[in-house]
C-alpha cells in the first residue's frame, strides 16, 4: 500500500504564516468571481480568505475550478452584502454567492463546540457522526476542524499571504495526506472522509499518511450507514474526474472497494483476470476522454463496474433451464437492486446498464434481420463499445467485435447482400473498434404494403 508514517496530529493550532513573495498563488490564477466576493467581505470589515483544495491546487501550480471562501461574517450577513446570494443547508448552513454559471460557496468559521466556549449555533452528534453542525467559531478552530492537513490552508486577501496553522504546507511540499485529529475519530465523524482521502490521493498523486490509512478495514463497515445518494456523487468524483482508474486501484487496494461495489468486489476477488481487464481499459478509456473533453456517462461506467456478477448470474440461471431473455433480465435487477442499497444509481443510468448487458447474447445473433435491428438500436453504440471491452474474455468474443468494426464499414446494401449469402466483393476489415466514413447502416426501410380493395370497391 502506498502509505506513509505520519505524526499525531492533535496538537493545538499553531500558525505560520508565508508571505506573498514565498508562495506562488497568483490573484491572476484566482476566478473573478470569488475575488469580488473576497474583497466585498474585507471593504465591509470582515475577514475574507479562500480556503481548502483551491488553495491546495494553486500551491501545487493547478488551475482549480471550484473556489470556497470562509469568513467570520454569518451567512445572514452574507445575505445582506449580496443580492445575488442564496442560503442553503440545513446539516451545514452556508451562503451560495451566484455570478452567472459561477457559483462562489463562503462558509462562516465552524467553532468546536466545546462547552464552556464562546461559539455559538447548533451542533448535532448522533453516534459519533455530525448530523448537524452550525456552531459558528474562529479561524483556529475552523482550520482544525477540516479533514486533511492540505485543505486547511488559507488565502488572505488583506495582504496576499498563506495563513497555516496545522502543517498543511508541509504536506503539500511531501505530497503527503493526513488528517487532523485522531483518524478513527474523524472518520466516524463521517465515514465519506475515507472515500475523499482515496480521491484525492489519486487525484493529486500523493501519498496517505499510514495513520490516516490504518483504520479502513475496521472502519469502512461504516460506509454502509452514509446515504447512498451522497456517495453516488462521491462515486462521480472517484471515477469521473480524469483518475478513474488510479481510484478504483486505490479502493482495492485499500479495502474499500468491497463496501461501495460488493458485486464487482466479489467478481474480482475470484481471479477473473478477463473481468480485471474490462473493468481498467474501461476506466482509462474514461479517463481519457475526460482529458479530452469528451463526454462521459456513468451507465456505461457502472455497466462495466457490475458486469462480471451480472455474466455469472445470467448463465448460472440459463444453466438451470431458466429463458435467456428472462435470465438476463433477472441477473441484471437482482445486481442493480443490491447495488442501489449502497449507490443510489438513479433509474435513467440502471435503465441503460440493463439495455447494455441485454444487447451483449443478441451481438451472436447475426441473421439479417437480427443485425439491422441491432445496429439501429439507440445503446448500440455503447453495447458495442462494451462489447470490445469483453475482448479478453474469449477469441470468440475478440472475433464477433471485428466482425460487427467491419458490419458498421459496409454500405447498407452490401451488408444487406453479404447476410443474404449473395457473393459480395467486401474491403479488409478495419481495426477494432474503427468506424469509417459511411457511418453506421441504420434500419433498412420496410416495403410499404398495399392495402386489400375493400369488397365492393371499383
Amino acid at each position: 500500500m502506498n502509505l506513509e508514517a505520519g505524526n499525531e496530529n492533535n496538537a493545538a493550532p499553531t500558525l505560520r504564516v508565508i508571505p506573498r513573495e514565498q508562495h506562488v498563488i497568483s490573484r491572476k490564477n484566482i476566478s473573478k468571481a470569488a475575488l469580488r466576493v473576497l474583497y466585498r467581505l474585507n471593504e465591509s470589515g470582515y475577514s475574507a480568505y479562500l480556503v481548502g483544495g483551491a488553495v491546495r491546487d494553486l500551491l501545487l501550480g493547478g488551475h482549480p475550478k471550484d473556489f470556497d471562501v470562509a469568513t467570520n461574517a454569518t451567512p445572514e450577513d452574507v445575505k445582506r452584502l449580496f443580492r445575488n446570494c442564496r442560503l442553503i443547508g440545513r446539516r451545514f448552513r452556508l451562503a451560495h454567492v451566484v455570478y452567472g454559471p459561477e457559483i462562489i460557496e463562503v462558509a462562516t468559521f465552524r467553532g468546536t463546540g466545546e462547552e464552556g466556549g464562546e461559539s455559538d449555533g447548533d451542533r448535532h452528534v448522533v453516534d459519533g457522526r455530525i448530523v448537524r453542525d452550525n456552531v459558528w467559531g474562529t479561524i483556529e478552530e475552523d482550520a482544525i476542524r477540516r479533514d486533511f492537513r492540505v485543505n486547511a490552508l488559507y488565502y488572505d486577501i488583506s495582504d496576499f499571504s498563506v495563513r497555516d496553522y496545522v502543517g498543511g504546507v508541509q504536506d503539500v511540499q511531501d505530497r503527503v495526506l493526513r488528517l487532523i485529529g485522531d483518524p478513527e475519530t474523524r472518520y466516524r465523524e463521517d465515514p465519506v472522509r475515507m472515500l475523499r482521502a482515496v480521491r484525492l490521493a489519486a487525484k493529486l498523486n500523493f501519498r496517505i499518511d499510514e495513520a490516516t490509512a490504518a483504520p479502513f478495514d475496521d472502519l469502512g463497515p461504516l460506509l454502509a450507514d452514509a446515504a447512498p445518494a451522497r456517495l453516488f456523487d462521491e462515486s462521480l468524483k472517484l471515477f469521473l474526474a480524469g483518475h478513474g482508474l488510479k481510484s478504483f486501484r486505490l479502493l482495492e487496494q485499500c479495502g474499500l472497494l468491497r463496501f461501495m461495489f460488493p458485486a464487482a468486489a466479489r467478481s474480482l476477488k475470484r481471479g477473473d483476470a478477463a473481468l480485471r481487464s474490462l473493468i481498467e481499459q474501461g476506466l482509462a478509456s474514461t479517463d481519457e476522454r475526460v482529458l479530452e473533453g469528451k463526454s462521459v456517462t456513468p451507465a456505461f461506467l457502472f455497466a462495466v463496474l457490475l458486469w462480471g456478477e451480472v455474466r455469472d448470474m445470467a448463465h448460472a440461471w440459463m444453466a438451470k433451464g431458466l429463458d435467456g431473455n428472462d435470465a438476463w433480465a433477472r441477473a441484471s435487477a437482482h445486481v442493480v437492486a443490491e447495488q442501489c442499497q449502497r449507490v443510489a444509481i438513479p433509474r435513467r443510468f440502471t435503465f441503460t446498464m440493463e439495455e447494455i448487458w441485454s444487447l451483449q447474447p443478441r451481438f451472436e445473433q447475426v441473421q439479417r434481420k437480427r443485425v439491422f435491428r441491432l445496429l439501429g438500436h439507440p445503446r448500440f453504440r455503447a453495447a458495442f463499445d462494451f462489447l470490445l471491452l469483453r475482448a479478453a474474455e474469449a477469441p470468440s468474443i475478440r472475433e464477433l467485435g471485428q466482425w460487427w468494426a467491419h458490419a458498421q464499414q459496409l454500405p447498407h446494401e452490401t451488408l444487406a447482400a453479404a447476410l443474404s449469402g449473395h457473393p459480395v466483393a467486401v474491403e479488409p476489415a478495419a481495426p477494432v473498434g474503427v468506424v469509417s466514413a459511411a457511418g453506421t447502416p441504420g434500419r433498412p426501410r420496410n416495403k410499404r404494403r398495399r392495402r386489400k380493395p375493400k369488397p365492393g370497391a371499383s
